[in-house]
């Protein structure tokens, strides 16, 4: 997607979010220090691998889960100081639309009530109104009135997806946070729907941060992104960039991986990942790819990589990467903040 990239709209600094475990010195470092900027009207894509901390890192972005440490900012403000009331209002701003469509849905409730619940929620519009927009919010996820009055066992999964994304826009959000959106729906179903993803963006000049754990699906809608692994960011540039010139040895990987749209052909020079991903309880001292990276030497294990800026716009956490001889072009979208990797 193209945007216009003007102010920052969300603005992340540091953050963390820890669990506990049962054993209580113990804790799950889901997301262990990231720090990155989202324009206003761009599409941020987060890439990673199961249990690298990206849907965590998405719930912390609409307040559904709290950070341990860093700071947060959206629009300019930090939800953790703000009232009740204040936190409620801010939240229509930032909303977010779920993996897997059957469970977002009450199957006992029609799809129209299900979409005007946030409405009903917020109290504030009369109920004719509240119908209305209803109604505009499912034409606008390419559905027509009559699918108010069914039923979630009387429609398709990518049907359900778009009235997800419909009681989404009820609120009339600026920033939509979709976390693995289409990773349940039928390829050919996934192309619909990333579509009218676009097509809401020119419309409404929505913010997106979209995660997927599929490079194809995430380079063809986002305008820059970040590759996470195991809490953190190893590598963060505009979406051709990363796809002429990764310099993180992990994003290489995942590039290499890619599946060829043509049958039997494939990459050249696929890279495969030995072993798995390690614990987030107890991972690796340094650089944390290190024990799966076929650069990895003395210094990976005994010195933490700097997350810094090779080229304008393009970040990276690794200490061999300016030697892979690969020339990053220059980016002029908007700069990430600087990050504790």
């Amino acid at each position: 997607m193209s945007a216009v990239q003007t102010s920052t709209l969300l603005s992340v600094h540091d953050l963390r979010v820890h669990f506990p475990t049962a054993r209580a010195r113990e804790t799950v470092k889901a997301v262990d220090g990231v720090s990155f900027d989202v324009c206003e009207g761009e599409t941020f894509g987060i890439i990673g691998e199961s249990g690298s901390g990206k849907s965590t890192l998405g719930r912390v972005m609409v307040m559904l889960t709290q950070p341990t440490g860093g700071t947060l900012r959206l629009d300019g403000q930090d939800p953790a100081r703000l009232s009740g009331a204040a936190l409620r209002a801010l939240r229509r701003d930032f909303q977010v639309v779920f993996q897997d469509p059957n469970a977002a849905l009450d199957p006992r409730m029609r799809i129209g009530d299900s979409v005007r619940e946030p409405l009903d929620i917020q109290g504030t519009l009369p109920r004719a109104e509240r119908r209305e927009r209803v109604l505009q919010a499912l034409d606008h996820a390419g559905l027509g009135p009559e699918f108010a009055e069914r039923y979630p066992h009387e429609i398709s999964g990518g049907q359900k997806q778009r009235v997800n994304i419909a009681r989404v826009l009820t609120l009339q959000p600026r920033m939509i946070v979709c976390d693995e959106v289409v990773a349940a729906l039928d390829v050919s179903i996934q192309a619909d729907i990333l579509n009218l993803f676009a097509d809401l963006q020119q419309r409404f000049g929505l913010t997106y941060v979209f995660i997927t754990h599929d490079l194809g699906v995430v380079s063809h809608i986002s305008d820059r992104i970040a590759v996470m692994y195991l809490g953190r960011f190893m590598e963060l540039a505009d979406a051709a960039t990363l796809e002429r010139g990764a310099l993180h040895p992990y994003t290489q990987a995942l590039l290499s991986a890619e599946p060829s749209p043509m049958p039997g052909q494939g990459r050249a020079n696929r890279i495969v990942l030995q072993g798995e991903v390690p614990s987030p309880i107890a991972p690796p001292s340094g650089c944390r790819f290190r024990t799966r990276c076929r650069y990895a030497q003395a210094r990976c294990a005994e010195q933490e990589p700097a997350w810094r800026e090779l080229a304008q716009g393009h970040w990276v956490a690794c200490h061999f990467a300016a030697r892979e001889g690969m020339q990053v072009p220059a980016n002029t979208g908007c700069p990430a903040a600087e990050a504790t990797a």
